[in-house]
Order: C-alpha cells, then structure tokens, then sequence
C-alpha cells in the first residue's frame, strides 16, 4: 500500500501523541513492506527527507507567526500536497484543524480518520471553539471512508453519535523493564521516593488538583512534573505552585529518561479526563509505575481495577498518607504489564493497523 500520514506536526515526536503513533508505525509499516510517506510542519527541528524508511514531506507552517490560525493553513496546505500523491490510504491523525478541509481530500484515496477524544469538551476552550469542535468532529466522522478509534469509550460514542462503525485501535508501548537509573539520579531523586506527573499543561488534566492534594497530604512528598510551561496554564500552575515539594521539569521527549522516572516513582498520577486511550498511561503501565488516575470511564477501561482512583483533592491526599508498600501492589504492577504485552505491545498495533488498512482496501476494491 501506498499510505500517506496527515494530521501530525511531523515525526520524530516532539509534540504528542499522535506524532508518538505516527513515529513508531510509519517505519513499522515501510518494514513490512509498505510505501508510507509522513507529513511534517516546516518549523518541525527534524530536516531530513526520510526517517527510518519514512519519507519525509515537509510542508509551510506558519503557526509561529499567525497563531492557531496557522495550525489550519498548515492542514490545507498538506491535503493539497496530497492530491498530487497518489495514496491508496490518507491515514488522518485527528480532525481538529483538518476536517474544515474536507472537501479538498482526493477523492481516489481512502480517507481513514483516527478519531481521537471529545476535542470540544476540554475546558480550555471558549463556547464558540467548542462548537466549532463539535462541528468539526461531526464532519470528519461523516466525510471519512473509515474510522478508528484510540479507546472503547470513543467507540461508542461514535456509533451513539453518528451511527458510524469505527475499529478499535489504541496507541502501543513496550515494556520497560529495570530501567537505567542513571537518568534520576541526574536529577538528584532516590528510588520511590517522589511522585511523579507527565501531562500537557491543560485544566483537563487536573493538574491543580493533583498539587492541591500533594500540599494537603501530611506526608510531604516531591511531586515532580513534567510537561511544557510556556502556555498560560502552565504559566500559572509554576508561577502558583513551584516549591521544594512542586517541582516543574519543563519537557522531557527522552523515552528512556521517561521510562526510569516512571519506573522509580512511588505513585504515577494521571489526571486526564477527556480523550481516549493516553499514550502516557499505556507508558506507565508499561514502566511498571504504581498509578493514581482520574476517576473517568477512558482510564478505567483501559486499568480496569488495576489503579487507585481519584476525583478530588482529598482522594489525592488520602491515597498519598496511605502507608503503601509497593509489593502489597506488585499483582496491580504485573496485570497493567500483562495488558501491555496482550492489547497494547507496538507489534500487536501494528498488526491491527494494517489489518485494518488492508481489510479497507479490499472492501473498497469490491465496492468499486
């Protein structure tokens, strides 16, 4: 197959989830044998024309001179590219700023759309961009060929919704397994001995609410945060709340470092609340971190009774005073390893993925 990958600001991962899909399938795809062509932003760091087999389109993005505006003029500028290409399959990560160009997608490739979470339910947008969000899902769930969905949740909601079938394929991860700890003790951490936060700096994420429950607990233990602080939010939350115990790490795309901060923390806190599968909890569940998560039906179908939960900052701080022995919990360690390995190993995601690609082709083909 031919496969064109949209929707991204372009691999290697410097962004988010769905650049960490396109970065691990796109040279999983070119190794069994498909031609997959990735879109990458012209202010992407990466300048090569090929990464591990991937080519490597780069497109005009002028989001750092324009603002969001330019999120939308880089989308329209991919999908002309694209009509040019020939694809067999438009892979579209996402539909945010994409899906307003609809009409412009050729008409002889497949549209697959990855439909990512409720975009127009996350807080940080005003009323008028949240119906523009709805908008824009609605257009995408009902202009694409072919649908996917990152969790059973989104699933649902998408037959619910729109009456439209969507095959279930989550984002992957791979075990890590007594990770180097070379990488905290750069940062002068000792084994479980702090708790650790990997988010975007988003009021949906309960941020605050996790470092409210952190300075409410009697046992004073360092949170570490990790994520980007240059949006408003995150301005706020470092201005607020950076201490001795709150400590703010700024971005870390280093996997390994990643993979030891989560193995060697004593609790994982995972806030988000909107969205579907998370790629940074499949990432802890992988690293063997012990996790406290939002109380939310995306988080817990994907940790089942395998996680402690919480919903507010007293749950936080009840859940940190508790006197926890990490091996009372080593079966909630091993089962979250276990799903890993048996739903959400990166082979096993690519097998579905192509399966998927190949089973829309086919049913294409016979339409036709």
């Amino acid at each position: 197959m031919k496969i064109g990958i949209i929707g991204t600001r372009g691999i290697p991962n410097q962004y988010g989830g769905f650049e960490q899909f396109a970065e691990f399938v796109a040279p999983a795809l070119v190794e069994r044998g498909h031609e997959v062509s990735v879109y990458n932003s012209s202010l992407h760091p990466y300048k090569e024309k090929n990464w591990k087999g991937a080519s490597i389109i780069r497109c005009f993005d002028p989001e750092n001179s324009v603002g969001t505006v330019g999120q939308f003029l880089y989308d329209f500028n991919c999908i002309v590219d694209s009509r040019k290409r020939k694809f067999d399959i438009i892979l579209q990560l996402g539909y945010t700023s994409s899906s307003v160009w609809s009409f412009l997608f050729p008409k002889h490739s497949l549209l697959i759309t990855n439909m990512d979470g409720l975009e127009w339910k996350r807080s940080k947008y005003s009323p008028l961009v949240q119906n523009f969000l709805q908008r824009a899902e609605k257009w995408a769930a009902l202009h694409s060929d072919y649908l996917i969905a990152d969790s059973k949740g989104i699933q649902n909601y998408l037959l619910e919704k729109y009456n439209k079938q969507s095959n279930f394929i989550a984002y992957g991860a791979d075990l890590a397994t007594n990770p180097d700890d070379t990488n905290i003790r750069q940062w002068d951490m000792q084994h479980h001995g702090y708790d650790l936060l990997i988010a975007r700096m988003e009021p949906e994420n309960n941020i605050e609410t996790i470092i409210k429950g952190h300075l409410l607990a009697a046992s004073k233990t360092v949170l570490i945060i990790i994520g980007g602080t240059n949006n408003k939010y995150g301005k706020y939350l470092k201005r607020k709340y950076a201490s001795r115990q709150i400590q703010f790490l700024g971005t870390v795309y280093d996997i390994q470092a990643l993979n030891s901060l989560r193995y060697y923390s004593r609790f994982y806190f995972h806030g988000h609340s909107v969205g579907g599968t998370n790629p940074s909890l499949l990432e802890a569940m992988a690293s063997y971190a012990l996790i406290v998560a939002n109380d939310n039906v995306f988080n817990r179908s994907v940790l089942e009774s395998d996680a402690f939960y919480f919903t507010t900052s007293e749950d936080i701080a009840r859940i940190i005073d508790r006197k926890i022995n990490r091996d009372d919990y080593r079966y909630m360690l091993e089962n979250n390893a276990d799903k890993i390995s048996r739903d959400y190993s990166w082979d096993h995601i690519v097998n579905l993925l192509e399966n998927y690609l190949l089973h829309a082709m086919e049913e294409s083909a016979r339409q036709k």
